[in-house]
C-alpha cells in the first residue's frame, strides 16, 4: 500500500511553513488556552456519590443513551441562559454541525459572518440551503444580502470571534433580522464564562435572548469542561431530536461528564472577581506599545499581527523560550499577511507575567 499521495500533501504544507504538529506547554506561562477563568484545573464533582457516577453513556440517546440527569441539566442550562429550552451535544462543533445542517432547507438562505468559526462553516455546507458570508460585522453588507436572500433566511455569526476577539454588533444585526424576518443564531462560545455580570454570554448581557432562533454555548472554553448545548424553543428542540444527524447518531456524553458541567455553572456565575481580574489584564495588555500591530479587543482574546508564517512560527518561538506559551496562528487558517499570535489572557495570570510577555513583544 502507498501512501506517496498523503505525502505530496505534507509536503505541500512544509514548503508553504505551514506544517502542524502536536506540542505540549510543559508547564510554560499559559497564555494559549480557552481557559479563560482557571476553572479546568478546578473543576470537581457535583455530586454526593461521584463514584457511582457513569463514565460510559452505552449509546445514543435515542437508544440507550438517555438519562435522567442529562435531561436535569438540559433544563438547569436552559433556566440560567433564559431560554425555553435546549439540547446537549458532545462538542461546539457537533453542535454547529447538528444545528446548521439539519435546519435550513433547500430553497432557504443563509447569511453569515465571513470570519465564522470553521464549525459553522463546515455545518452550513452540509445543508441543502444557499449560502453568503457577508463582511466581518458590517451591517450594511449584511443588509444588501438580505434583501436578496430567499425562502427562510438565518443570519449566524459568533458573538465574541474566536481569532480577532472582537465583538458582533448585536444589536444592529437583530434589528435587521427583525426587519427582513431572518432568523439569527449566535455562537456564545468566546463569551460563555467571561461576558456579562454572571458570565452568561453577550446576547443575555444584551438583552437579546428573546431575539434569537438559536444560540449554542459551549463548555470546553471558558467553562473548562466539555460539550456544548443549543438554545432555543422546545420545537426547535423536538427538531433536532429528529433530524440533527449530529445528535441522532452519536454516544452520549457519560453522566461523569454531565456531573461536571453542572459543576461548572454552579460555580462559574459567581466568579466576579476573576473575571474583574480578566478585565484588567485586558486593559493592561491593550494600552501597552508593541512592535507588532494589535488588533483592538476588549475580551480575553488578543491577536498581533505578524505577517507571514515563518515570522509569525519565529516571534512565537521566542515567547516559548522565554517560558510563555503563545501558539502562532498561520495561513491558511487565517489569510495570507494576517498570520498572527492568538494570545489569549485569563484570570490566572499576572500583571508581572502581562509585562514579561509585553516587554518581549515591544
Amino acid at each position: 500500500m502507498t501512501e506517496d499521495f498523503l505525502q505530496k500533501k505534507l509536503e505541500e504544507r512544509r514548503i508553504l511553513n505551514a506544517y502542524r504538529s502536536l506540542r505540549t506547554a510543559r508547564g510554560a506561562i499559559d497564555f494559549c488556552s480557552n481557559d479563560y477563568l482557571g476553572l479546568a484545573s478546578r473543576l470537581k464533582s457535583n455530586s454526593a456519590r461521584p463514584y457511582e457516577l457513569k463514565h460510559g453513556s452505552t449509546g445514543s440517546r435515542l437508544l440507550a443513551g438517555n438519562y435522567p440527569l442529562i435531561e436535569e441539566a438540559e433544563e438547569i442550562i436552559a433556566a440560567f441562559h433564559d431560554a425555553e429550552s435546549g439540547l446537549i451535544f458532545n462538542s461546539g462543533y457537533d453542535a454547529n454541525i447538528g444545528l446548521l445542517s439539519s435546519v435550513p432547507q433547500r430553497g432557504d438562505t443563509i447569511l453569515y459572518d465571513y470570519l465564522s468559526h470553521t464549525s459553522i462553516r463546515d455545518g452550513i455546507h452540509l445543508s441543502f440551503a444557499e449560502s453568503f458570508s457577508f463582511r466581518h460585522n458590517d451591517f450594511n453588507d449584511l443588509e444588501e444580502k438580505l434583501r436578496k436572500g430567499k425562502g427562510h433566511k438565518f443570519v449566524v455569526t459568533e458573538s465574541v470571534f474566536s481569532m480577532d476577539g472582537d465583538k458582533a454588533p448585536l444589536h444592529e444585526i437583530s434589528l435587521l433580522c427583525n426587519k427582513y424576518r431572518a432568523d439569527l443564531i449566535v455562537d456564545e462560545a468566546h463569551a460563555t464564562g467571561v461576558i456579562g455580570p454572571a458570565g452568561e454570554g453577550l446576547v443575555q448581557y444584551l438583552h437579546l435572548q428573546t431575539h434569537c432562533f438559536a444560540r449554542i454555548h459551549t463548555f470546553g472554553k471558558g467553562l473548562g469542561c466539555h460539550g456544548a448545548i443549543i438554545l432555543g424553543s422546545q420545537t426547535l428542540r423536538n427538531y433536532l431530536i429528529n433530524f440533527s444527524r449530529a445528535f441522532i447518531y452519536t454516544t452520549a456524553l457519560p453522566e461523569s461528564s454531565i456531573d461536571i458541567i453542572l459543576s461548572s455553572y454552579a460555580l462559574f456565575p459567581g466568579m466576579l472577581h476573576e473575571r474583574q481580574q480578566l478585565k484588567q489584564l485586558i486593559s493592561q495588555f491593550q494600552q501597552a506599545e508593541l512592535a507588532y500591530s494589535k488588533l483592538e479587543s476588549d475580551t480575553a482574546i488578543q491577536g498581533i499581527i505578524v505577517p507571514g508564517n515563518e515570522q509569525a512560527r519565529s516571534v512565537a518561538a521566542l515567547l516559548q523560550t522565554n517560558d510563555l506559551d503563545v501558539r502562532p496562528i498561520l495561513y491558511p487558517t487565517v489569510p495570507k499577511e494576517s498570520e498572527r499570535l492568538r494570545i489569549v489572557l485569563h484570570a490566572f495570570n499576572t500583571k508581572d507575567e502581562v509585562n514579561k510577555l509585553v516587554g518581549l513583544l515591544g
